[in-house]
């Protein structure tokens, strides 16, 4: 499903929730961090929405190892990364389960 009329951050939220159903869902623009990245292929992307970090707690993820949870967030936001996200650092757990950070 794709919201035309949103930002990047508030698209890949609003999958995310529908991917996953999360009990908590954090996304936060790094794209200032990265400022003069160059995107695959071609410029810098205009709305300068390029790097998050993303932070889920999620049911749906119990008992995936970490390459599935990063594999099942990846295809939740392909359109994303097809388009102008360039990199996702993902933090990605089950209820119940210690997050790194």
């Amino acid at each position: 499903m794709e919201y035309p009329d949103k930002n990047v951050k508030v698209q890949m939220y609003q999958k995310l929730q529908d991917a996953l159903a999360p009990l908590s869902l954090e996304i936060i623009d790094e794209s200032d961090q990265h400022a003069g990245h160059m995107l695959h292929p071609g410029g810098v992307e205009p709305r300068g929405e390029t790097h998050f970090r993303i932070r889920v707690v999620s049911p749906v993820l119990e008992g995936k190892s970490r390459l599935v949870r990063h594999r099942l967030i990846h295809t939740a936001l392909a359109d994303e990364l097809a388009h102008g996200v360039h990199a996702l650092a993902i933090e990605a757990s089950a209820p119940g389960e210690k997050t790194r950070r």
